[in-house]
């Protein structure tokens, strides 16, 4: 950074044209601003000022290169001031991806609550049900309700689990199945953030059954799949946040009562940090606070 510094020096001297003024704004002597300039132009081998006893000028090779370089160091200067304030607990950028659903209803209210404590901060976020690669995507975290996750070498923080039940059209003749066994592959609605299938693994708290859920439909959708379902389709495997509606409404029934698939987890991921920066674990611990007063929507 000591080339940055000079350069830095020689811009300040080339706008305020006196060397005295530099020193002071840069907390440097005179004579280490003149030092500064004098090696710049030993190195470049041109003049860059002319001196007087009473004023300092630009030359025209000063000039011109003071034109070219400006951009260069403010870009710098912008990154280092950016790379400062990302180990800051109190401002600096974010980039979060998070799902449709939770991104639409609940972040909303906690990205506010959160800007009101640190106003400096800033967010861009980005809505999306599928697994994401949050290292090559360059995302500081991501938000997901999912399965556990194959990535070995993301960092996972699980928060809370989310239970998922078995739905289906009330009148349907799925209201009236008694064992898993009587679903077919055609009557699953599969839901998979890459829109195929998936493989449903039910439980009774003493046996399983496994099914290959999606050969008719599979969408990366809770809310397509809801309507499906409600529509005499098939049958749904959603947590609560995607049925709600269609429950209080009488659009769906709760089916197979005695089977449940395995809960999903709501869980934070991010890069493989060793340490969290300050401003995503300060942001993690404010989420993971504020989450309670959501958790009816997501049962």
């Amino acid at each position: 950074m000591n080339d940055y510094k000079a350069l830095k020096t020689f811009l300040m001297a080339a706008e305020k044209r006196n060397f005295a003024q530099v020193a002071r704004e840069l907390d440097m002597t005179p004579a280490a601003v003149t030092r500064a300039i004098a090696a710049l132009e030993d190195d470049l081998g041109v003049q860059l000022f002319v001196r007087t006893t009473r004023q300092v000028s630009l030359t025209t090779d000063g000039a011109v290169f003071a034109a070219q370089i400006q951009p260069a160091v403010e870009a710098l200067e912008t990154a280092r001031r950016d790379v400062k304030n990302a180990h800051k607990a109190d401002q600096g950028r974010l980039r979060i991806s998070a799902p449709t659903w939770l991104g639409k209803t609940v972040l909303p209210s906690i990205l506010s609550g959160f800007r009101e404590l640190y106003p400096k901060m800033c967010f861009e976020i980005s809505l999306s049900d599928g697994l994401i690669n949050i290292v090559d995507d360059d995302y500081d975290l991501a938000i997901r309700i999912s399965s556990a996750p194959s990535d070995k070498f993301t960092i996972w923080r699980k928060i809370r689990a989310v239970p998922r039940i078995l739905v289906a059209a009330p009148g349907s003749r799925f209201t009236e199945m008694e064992h898993p066994s009587e679903l077919t592959p055609d009557d699953c609605l599969a839901y998979s953030g890459e829109s195929r299938r998936e493989n449903w693994v039910l439980s009774d708290g003493g046996s399983s059954i496994a099914i290959a859920a999606g050969k008719a439909f599979s969408a990366n959708s809770g809310e397509i799949l809801a309507d499906m379902a409600a529509d005499g389709a098939g049958v749904a495997m959603l947590p609560g946040f995607h049925i709600a509606e269609h429950i209080r409404s009488g659009r769906l029934v709760h089916v197979l009562r005695g089977w449940a698939p395995p809960e999903l987890w709501l869980t934070l991921y991010y890069p493989p940090y060793q340490a969290l920066p300050p401003r995503i674990a300060t942001f993690s611990k404010f989420f993971e606070e504020q989450l309670p007063a959501y958790m009816v929507m997501l049962d």
